[in-house]
């Protein structure tokens, strides 16, 4: 097997100056730079990572915890991590927490004592020991779909009134500014994310001057998506709409039932608690949720769910009950999958940009790997509607393709709500 030494011999220069251009220690002029390269190809040179990681302090590996395996949404945020990951020379160590709080803490624990140079987490909704084990080791962290409030800090340290996405782990509050950052739709695929001008957040990333480790955060807007769903059943004439939510605690849940709640100020309908039920997020949960929304006295004549297992549950309900989609029930779903298109009728969700979240994140971390002192940053990634059948509307009104690069048929529009966006 061919040693770095060999490398140097071959491109004619010493075995520091090949330290110097396979690690990035140091700057190397353009054709040296070009003659080891041209060596290492030759000779089929291979790195050795954990000798490089002794001397760089770096092992270009990323954990990754989110409950992929339980969440066919995660699993399509991976293939944007992994993606993301691969074309900056970085590897993925992945653990599913299983959205379990206790699970959640051990497993982070075990990628850091792996040595890796960041994280991405999705928090569970009870997330202090988490956010407690990381402020305490000082590691960087981005955290994925949901963002972190004021609460998701250690259960035994005194609380202030916060903003409700604060993603400190303390409470001293700092002078310095951080940023909370709305993607434009046609700036979801760039490298660089312009400021929209919103007011600063007072947060700074990795520990501030005030002491406050703070992190951050990249997710979908979903106040604003799940607001257009309702919206347009309010517009055919729905004026009790059900919705199926998500897991209590989570910033996913509490945003999506804001959303559904301005939509039906906006139609000038009362917000009646009987028809928002949770689901927990998961397809057991909606379809009992279900059941019990379609046994209230005056049932609702509308459904929207707040992800994509719970559609399925909500669907299983509906089966059992013997009740048709749209005929007897129109249905709207917050998350587009890969099916949703086969289903007859074809579903009328909104499209999370979940790939270009999982590699966005990737991107911020990078970017805080590299400058510690960035100010930290929330974004938020807009969604689209996905206009098909199920809500009710006839065929003839869609185009038999989807304009976006990964998703299935239907007409799509970008969120009109989303577009205004709420910065956290």
């Amino acid at each position: 097997m061919p040693t770095m030494a060999d490398v140097a011999r071959s491109a004619g220069v010493s075995v520091a100056t090949v330290s110097h251009v396979l690690n990035g220690t140091r700057p190397v002029l353009p054709h040296t730079r070009e003659a080891v390269l041209q060596a290492v190809d030759a000779l089929g040179y291979t790195p050795n990572t954990l000798a490089r990681s002794l001397v760089t302090s770096r092992t270009r590996s990323i954990g990754l915890a989110v409950s992929a395996i339980s969440n066919p949404y995660f699993t399509e945020i991976l293939q944007g991590v992994e993606a993301a990951a691969l074309e900056a020379g970085y590897s993925l160590l992945i653990a599913d927490p299983h959205d379990d709080p206790v699970h959640e803490r051990k497993v982070v624990q075990l990628l850091h004592e792996r040595r890796v140079d960041g994280m991405i987490v999705a928090p569970s909704a009870n997330p202090q020991d988490l956010v407690a084990y990381l402020g305490r080791h000082s590691v960087p962290t981005v955290f994925l779909d949901r963002v972190l409030s004021a609460d998701d800090r250690p259960a035994n340290g005194p609380r202030h009134d916060r903003p409700s996405s604060d993603p400190c782990s303390s409470d001293r509050v700092s002078a310095e500014g951080g940023s909370s950052e709305r993607v434009p739709s046609d700036q979801v695929s760039s490298d660089r994310v312009p400021s929209d001008g919103s007011s600063p957040d007072p947060v700074s990333s990795g520990r501030a001057s005030s002491g406050r480790l703070c992190f951050d955060q990249v997710c979908a807007e979903n106040s604003g998506p799940m607001a257009r769903l309702v919206t347009h059943l309010t517009g055919l004439g729905h004026r009790r709409i059900g919705l199926v939510a998500g897991q209590p605690g989570l910033s996913t849940t509490s945003e999506r039932i804001t959303g559904y709640r301005q939509a039906l100020a906006a139609a000038g309908l009362p917000h009646d608690k009987s028809l928002v039920v949770s689901g927990n997020s998961e397809s057991a949960g909606a379809e009992q949720a279900t059941a019990a929304l379609l046994s209230l006295p005056a049932p609702p004549t509308a459904l929207v769910t707040a992800n994509n297992a719970m559609t399925i549950g909500a669907l299983r309900a509906l089966r059992r009950q013997g009740l048709a989609v749209p005929d007897d029930m129109a249905l709207c779903c917050f998350d587009d999958f890969a099916w949703a298109d086969l289903f007859s009728p074809r579903l009328t969700a909104v499209a999370q940009p979940s790939r270009e979240i999982g590699a966005r994140a990737v991107r911020v971390l990078l970017d805080r790997l590299a400058a510690p002192d960035l100010p930290a940053r929330t974004l938020r990634l807009p969604c689209s509607f996905v206009h098909r059948t199920s809500c009710g509307c006839p065929e003839e009104r869609h185009e038999p393709e989807d304009p976006r690069p990964d998703g299935p048929g239907g007409r799509t529009e970008p969120s009109a709500l989303a577009e205004k966006g709420t910065a956290s």
